[in-house]
């Protein structure tokens, strides 16, 4: 296991993505040389060109990004063999017919007389073979890893129901120390192994390779000479909260202490990075207007055919340093919508969204004028996503740190976006602060890509608003 913007990330997911890789190459090229089996000279000649390389690197990009935008590397969410098998059919089905697409537009890369038919044949055999021998090859290499959570509260209950939610990691929760005196006990299925002053035998009697603390209060009752002597020996000691954060991508505000906010790792943001934040989301916002001009015109005439009303709708919201700003978007609701003029949260099924503002919200079209927010400065293409101020007056009074989202410019797209739903209550914008928290303790420029690469899966999806 390994941290990859201050996540954990699979071990696995990253071999699986390497092997299949390599298996795709190597495919067309047995493919090519099953074609040619007769004819060695003409192998040599048909894979050896600078042509016969970008065709093969096509067929590379287009079929792991079709096995990404179909989750068979996140192994938390594609946990069951059959069902990682349909979404292989599904991926390899919709990388043929892109590529077949692909084929129409730019000849020169079609892998022809017939290789790649036999190499997608050869590597559909491949993969399956390789997805079902992993998980026993990594079994037999020692490859789970033992864990004991230091405490036997609430937060040590969470954390272990985070690492059995989190399978795909590979690590097993072997039990609990106490605090205090126990003698024995059960909590989520594991045993109470013993209390804190053996917490050295404990750990060598279950091969632990890592401790988690989760203790609710530590005063006066952290073993702290143990652990150093633990750590020193190479056995990783983490804190409940960062292994929560790396768990599941989110701050947990219930369980979070100020002080984890002021000693722990993360919340860098150098100049040199905002620069080039700044700069990205100058080009990408001016790239997307222009290229989206066609389809913006296409709505803006939807709009105006489906319902009176402008087409495009003005709202106020909060930025940078709590300073308000109009935000552009496409109108999708009723132009009555708001007629108390009280804001109102967006719900399910909301009836206030009009037919085509109802298709705007679930591939995110309305959100397309705010290229202009951004390019004026008000917003970032990744950010925080800026709430309406009788919003943020009342979640200020409910939500502990809900200011500190406010320390950068807010996003079309952000953390919490493609990680949450639309916030639809206060208990919902609890949540989405969590992921924002997130996003700023690991805000970086391939942070930011590696979110937008996530928010074109979802909006080619349809999981958009409501």
């Amino acid at each position: 296991m390994i941290r990859v913007f201050n996540q954990y990330i699979s071990v696995k997911s990253i071999i699986l993505m390497a092997l299949e890789s390599v298996l795709i190459v190597l495919s067309l090229i047995v493919g090519a040389r099953l074609r040619f089996w007769t004819d060695p000279v003409e192998f040599i000649l048909y894979t050896r060109t600078s042509t016969f390389l970008l065709q093969a690197a096509t067929v590379l990009i287009v079929l792991e990004l079709c096995f990404y935008y179909n989750d068979l590397y996140d192994l938390a969410i594609v946990r069951i063999k059959g069902e990682q098998f349909a979404r292989l059919a599904q991926a390899l089905g919709a990388g043929c017919m892109l590529l077949g697409a692909l084929y129409l537009l730019f000849p020169g890369l079609l892998v022809g007389r017939g290789v790649l038919m036999v190499a997608v044949a050869l590597f559909s055999g491949a993969v399956a073979l390789v997805r079902g021998l992993l998980d026993q090859v990594l079994e037999a290499a020692g490859y789970r890893k033992n864990v004991i959570i230091l405490g036997n509260g609430e937060l040590a209950l969470t954390v272990a129901r985070e690492f059995h939610l989190r399978g795909d990691l590979n690590f097993r929760v072997k039990g609990f120390v106490s605090s205090s005196p126990v003698v024995s006990g059960e909590l989520f299925g594991r045993p109470i192994l013993g209390d804190a002053t053996r917490l050295v035998p404990i750990a060598d009697e279950n091969q632990a390779a890592r401790i988690v603390i989760a203790l609710e209060d530590q005063r006066g009752t952290l073993p702290v000479r143990d652990l150093v002597h633990l750590r020193v020996r190479g056995i990783a000691v983490e804190d409940a909260n960062s292994v929560l954060a790396g768990l599941t991508g989110r701050v947990w505000l219930q369980a979070v202490r100020p002080s984890w906010f002021v000693y722990s790792g993360g919340f860098h943001r150098s100049g040199f990075t905002l620069l080039c934040k700044r700069s990205i989301d100058l080009a990408f916002s001016l790239a997307g207007l222009i290229l989206f001009t066609p389809l913006m015109a296409a709505v803006a005439i939807l709009i105006r055919l489906d319902s009176k009303g402008p087409v495009f709708y003005w709202q106020e919201r909060v930025g940078l340093a709590g300073k308000v700003f109009r935000l552009l978007k496409f109108r999708s609701m009723r132009t009555d919508a708001e007629a108390d003029n009280q804001p109102q949260w967006a719900r399910k099924d909301d009836p206030r969204v009009t037919r085509v503002g109802r298709i705007l919200r679930k591939f995110r079209l309305d959100e397309l004028p705010q290229f202009v927010n951004v390019i004026r400065g008000e917003m970032s293409f990744v950010g925080p996503r800026p709430e309406r101020p009788g919003f943020v007056e009342q979640l200020r009074e409910r939500i502990p740190f809900y200011d500190e989202r406010h320390s950068v410019r807010p996003g079309i797209t952000g953390w919490a976006q493609v990680e949450f739903t639309y916030g639809s209550s206060i208990e919902d914008a609890y949540r989405k602060l969590e992921y924002d928290l997130f996003y700023l303790k690991s805000m970086s420029i391939l942070f930011d890509l590696a979110i937008v690469f996530r928010t074109v899966r979802i909006v080619v999806r349809g999981h958009g608003g409501q």
